[in-house]
C-alpha cells in the first residue's frame, strides 16, 4: 500500500504519469484494474474498508478519529484463524485495539513523522539503527514552508533512512526470515507512508524527476463556479494556483520523485521475492488508500471531494504463475472487493458481513458496471461563512493553520454519497447544496459540474439527444440500490 498515491500518478495509468518500473513490472505479471475507487478518499476510513471489506457507512468509520471498530471480522483475524504468519510493516494508520495488534507476530510501524514512541518494534528489530531514522525524519517534524498551503522539502539522509527505504528494506528481511519457513503461510501488510504529506523527498530523487519533467494540470478559476460550497471552502483553503510557478512546480516534482521512491521500494520487495523463492507462492498486490491533488483544480493535499485524483487509486493483482498476467480490467472495482478476491483465491472463507464482491479476471465474477465512495458522517454543513469565522480565530482562511483549525469539522460535514461509471459520475448529499455530475470522457479534468441547472449547450459532451436528467435518473437508481444492500 502506498499513502495518498492517486492512480494517474503512475504512467501506467496517465501518459503524463511518472514512470513506475516496478509497478510495470507487476502490472505484466498481474491484472491492473483501470477503474478502481477507493471507498471513502481519507486514510482511517479507507484502511479499515480494505481490510473489512466493508463501506464506512457499514463499518462506522467516517472519519481519520475512529480507526477499526472492536469486534470488527478482518483480513486479518480470518488470516491468523487460519494459520497464517502475520506482519505489518510500516503505517499503520487503521488498527488500534490492542486485541488486533495482538494478531500481528511482527509490527514495525513508522509513520510520516517517523517512528512512534508509544509503539516500538516487536517480532523482529529494525534493521536501521533507530536514531538515525529519527534524524532523517527531523525535517517532516518541522516542514520549511514556501507559501500558506505550500511546504515541501529536499533532504540528503541515506535512503534506508527514509520511511520508504526503510519499510522496503525491512520488508526484504522479513521475506529472508519467511523464506526459512517454506511450509508456513504468510500474511504481510508492507504499507508506506509516502507518498502523503510532508512532501520530502531525497535529493537525488527530485533532481531525476526534474530531469523527466512535469507538466502542471491546468486549473479552474479561484472560484470554482458551479462547485458545490464545500469544495469552494476547500480550494480557498488550499489554493496554490496564486503561488509562483517555480514553487507549483517544484512540490509536484517532490510528489512524483516521492512515488518513484516508492516505486523502486516495490522493486526492492519484487526482487526479495524473486531471491527467497516465494514469488510463486505469493499473491501481490499493490494499491493506494486515496489519491491527492497533486495541482489538479488548483490545490495540493487532499480533502472532501470526489475528483478522480482523490477516488481512483492504483490497483495490481499478481499471482505468477497461477492468474492472468498482463491483462487490463476495465471494468468499475473497489478496494473493498480486494481481501474478498484473496480469500477466494486461497480458498478460505469470505466473512458473511463483506460487501465487496471477487475481483472479475482473476475470478470468475462478472464484472461490475459502477463503483462507489462516501464522505461525512452526517454532521452540519461547513460553509464559507464558517470559514471567515475560523479565519477570524487563526488569523487566516487560506493555508494550513486554518485546513487544521477546521479539519475535524469539514470531516464529518454531510453525507456524501459517489457513484462511478466507465462514463460517468454522480455526486450527491441530503445535506449539501449541488449534486455534481461529469462526463469522464468529455471532462476527464471534471472541470464542468453537468447538473444543479447549469446552462445546456450543444458542446456539452452528451451526444445528440441526450440530456442530463435521464443520466442522473439512472445514477440515483445506483445509488440508491448500493445504498439499501446489505
Amino acid at each position: 500500500m502506498a499513502d495518498q498515491l492517486k492512480a494517474t500518478a503512475s504512467r501506467l495509468y496517465s501518459p503524463t504519469g511518472t514512470a513506475t518500473p516496478a509497478l510495470a513490472r507487476l502490472a505484466a505479471e498481474g491484472v491492473l484494474y483501470e477503474n478502481a475507487v477507493t471507498p471513502h478518499p481519507l486514510c482511517v476510513p479507507a484502511r479499515v474498508s480494505l481490510w473489512t471489506g466493508q463501506y464506512p457507512h457499514t463499518h462506522g468509520s467516517r472519519d481519520n478519529q475512529t480507526p477499526m471498530p472492536a469486534g470488527a471480522a478482518h483480513a486479518f483475524k480470518v488470516w491468523r484463524e487460519a494459520g497464517f504468519a502475520t506482519a505489518l510493516i510500516g503505517k499503520d494508520h487503521c488498527f488500534e485495539a490492542p486485541e488486533d495488534q495482538a494478531l500481528f507476530d511482527v509490527w514495525c510501524e513508522i509513520g510520516h513523522e517517523g517512528l512512534p514512541a508509544a509503539r516500538p518494534a516487536r517480532g523482529m528489530p529494525w534493521f536501521r539503527p533507530e536514531e538515525g531514522v529519527r534524524a532523517a525524519h527531523a525535517v517532516r517534524r518541522a516542514m520549511p514552508r514556501q507559501a500558506p498551503a505550500v511546504a515541501y522539502a529536499l533532504t540528503d539522509y541515506p535512503l534506508e533512512d527514509y520511511s520508504t527505504g526503510l519499510v522496503a528494506g525491512q520488508t526484504a528481511r522479513y521475506l529472508e526470515e519467511r523464506a526459512a519457513n517454506p511450509d508456513e503461510p504468510f500474511a504481510l501488510w508492507v504499507s508506506f507512508p509516502d507518498p502523503h504529506t510532508p512532501y520530502e523527498a531525497p535529493r537525488t530523487y527530485f533532481e531525476a524527476a526534474a530531469a523527466e519533467g512535469a507538466e502542471l494540470p491546468p486549473a479552474e478559476p479561484p472560484d470554482m463556479s458551479g462547485a458545490p460550497e464545500r469544495t469552494r471552502v476547500l480550494r480557498r483553503l488550499l489554493d496554490v494556483s496564486g503561488v509562483p510557478r517555480v514553487d507549483q512546480e517544484r512540490l509536484l516534482l517532490t510528489y512524483r520523485a516521492m512515488t518513484r521512491f516508492v516505486d523502486d521500494g516495490v522493486g526492492t520487495v519484487l526482487d526479495a521475492l524473486e531471491r527467497t523463492g516465494l514469488r510463486e507462492r505469493t499473491i501481490v498486490v499493490f494499491l493506494s488508500d486515496h489519491g491527492d491533488f497533486a495541482l489538479e483544480h488548483g490545490m495540493a493535499r487532499k480533502g472532501g471531494a470526489f475528483y478522480d485524483c482523490l477516488t481512483r487509486v492504483p490497483l495490481v493483482v499478481s499471482w505468477r504463475g497461477t492468474c492472468p498476467a498482463g491483462v487490463v480490467d476495465g471494468s468499475m472495482a473497489n478496494l473493498v472487493d480486494v481481501v474478498p478476491t484473496l480469500l477466494t483465491l486461497q480458498g478460505l472463507p469470505v466473512p458473511p458481513g463483506m460487501q465487496g464482491a471477487p475481483l472479475p479476471t482473476l475470478t470468475d465474477a462478472a464484472p461490475r458496471a459502477a463503483a462507489f465512495s462516501e464522505y461525512g458522517a452526517g454532521g452540519p454543513a461547513f460553509t464559507l461563512a464558517d470559514l471567515e469565522a475560523v479565519g477570524r480565530t487563526v488569523g487566516t482562511t487560506h493555508g494550513l493553520e486554518a485546513v487544521r483549525a477546521s479539519l475535524e469539522r469539514r470531516e464529518a460535514e454531510g453525507a456524501r454519497r459517489m457513484v462511478r461509471t466507465a462514463r460517468w459520475k454522480y455526486v450527491t448529499d441530503p445535506l449539501g447544496d449541488l449534486d455534481e455530475l461529469y462526463d469522464l470522457v468529455a471532462d476527464p479534468l471534471e472541470h464542468r459540474n453537468l447538473a444543479g441547472g447549469l446552462a445546456r449547450d450543444p458542446a456539452d459532451g452528451l451526444g445528440p439527444g441526450l440530456s442530463v436528467g435521464p443520466v442522473i435518473d439512472e445514477l440515483r437508481s445506483l445509488l440508491a440500490g448500493w445504498e439499501t444492500a446489505p
